[in-house]
């Protein structure tokens, strides 16, 4: 086993060899600008990529003309948002999103707000979800554009998509999807869905970093965005700068072997996270589930641990790579909005922990983790006077604390 072992694969996933032997030729002798039409160099360049459109464009169901290509699910979470505030605002200026947003969706919808957009933020229960009755009344004349993630980047819960995609269409209301975490790892179907845009991210799913595609539907409705970057009118105009072809290719190449290995692959999953889950609420009681049980991403197990600190939680697993709360947040102290939102009590927050696991993550190494949580989690335990009397039923809320 090569430590830390590697149970993080929600906020980036090792890039798979297969996928490093495609890009090769591309970042060696087939160096060619795809837009370099006149010679051989540039038509191979081209030939790449197109080649990737089409691995990415099946593997949600779509037309590869659909696919764009950006640098990541952030941008093309900015530009199916941005984009479509800008192009479609006269017809109204109301946009649905959630408050577990990535904050690559909050942070677009906030940028909106401030030139003109009026945002609905919808709440969530208690597992993450939320009330499709509530979407329903949310939506008024001047809603133009629904956005919402596929499945959750901390607690892995999974939105109903293919309903909303429904109620959607039913109003003519654009419908985006941020499939960061889901491309690859749930079966998306574009046309089934009624998904209009959906942003993909290519270091979820064993590609690159720095690269990813935004699905932009081209009929039934047509749909069309405003750039957020200019310059050159590639990728059909919706951003241009000279296209990254070797990461392009990889991520072409990581579709296709998701597309193909994920049914089996959900399976090992499962059953990885159900052996993890399974052996550390055998042996520790107080440990809480975040996120729904059953509908929720195959490789995500979110757990808080009460009576213990959540920092001295995280220096205790110092041999596991996972994480608290989200990697893009978790330079913060906060405790999670995620978390926060769902109702989860501040202290629960604070010693919430993901484990994602992944495509390379081995039987041996969750046995180790769990080993090794439970051991951190009883060691601290025994320190804490607070689990002790939780332990003799004193209610803890009842306590007057002497304050000196």
């Amino acid at each position: 086993m090569k430590f830390p072992i590697y149970l993080d694969n929600n906020s980036t996933t090792p890039i798979d060899l297969r996928v490093v032997e495609a890009m090769m030729p591309y970042l060696t002798e087939k160096f060619g600008n795809a837009a370099s039409r006149s010679h051989a160099y540039g038509w191979e360049g081209e030939e790449g990529v197109e080649q990737a459109r089409a691995q990415v464009a099946a593997l949600i169901g779509a037309n590869p003309k659909e696919i764009v290509f950006t640098s990541g699910a952030t941008e093309s979470i900015n530009i199916a948002i941005k984009g479509a505030y800008e192009m479609y605002g006269e017809k109204g200026n109301h946009v649905i999103t959630c408050v577990t947003e990535h904050k690559a969706t909050l942070d677009s919808a906030k940028y909106i707000e401030k030139h003109g957009a009026q945002v609905t933020y919808l709440p969530v229960d208690s597992l993450g979800q939320i009330d499709l009755e509530a979407l329903k009344k949310a939506i008024t004349p001047q809603t133009i554009l629904i956005s919402l993630m596929h499945a959750n980047n901390e607690m892995g819960t999974i939105h109903p998509i293919g309903e909303i995609g429904k109620i959607a269409k039913e109003k003519g209301i654009l419908f985006h999807v941020d499939a960061a975490q889901t491309a690859g790892k749930l079966p998306i179907d574009v046309n089934q869905m009624s998904i209009d845009i959906l942003s993909i991210s290519g270091h979820k799913l064993y590609g690159p970093k720095g690269i990813g595609a935004l699905y932009v539907r081209r009929s039934n409705p047509r749909v069309r965005l405003a750039p957020v970057v200019h310059g050159g009118g590639h990728e059909r105009g919706l951003r241009s700068g000279t296209l990254n072809v070797p990461a392009i290719v990889g991520l072409g190449k990581a579709a296709e072997l998701a597309k193909a290995e994920m049914a089996s692959e959900t399976q090992r999953l499962l059953a990885l996270r159900e052996r993890l889950y399974r052996g550390i609420t055998q042996e520790l009681d107080e440990v809480y589930l975040n996120g729904h049980p059953t509908e929720r991403l195959p490789n995500n197990l979110n757990l808080s641990f009460a009576y213990v600190e959540g920092e001295a939680l995280m220096m205790g697993f110092k041999e596991l790579a996972v994480s608290s709360g989200s990697a893009c947040t978790s330079a913060s102290l906060e405790p999670s909005y995620v978390l926060k939102a769902m109702g989860v009590g501040e202290d629960l927050a604070h010693t919430s922990i993901r484990f994602g696991l992944g495509r390379f993550t081995t039987e041996e190494e969750v046995d180790f983790a769990v080993k090794k949580v439970v051991g951190t989690v009883k060691r601290l335990r025994e320190m804490s006077p607070l689990y002790e009397m939780a332990k003799e039923g004193i209610d803890l809320k009842s306590v007057q604390w002497n304050p000196h």
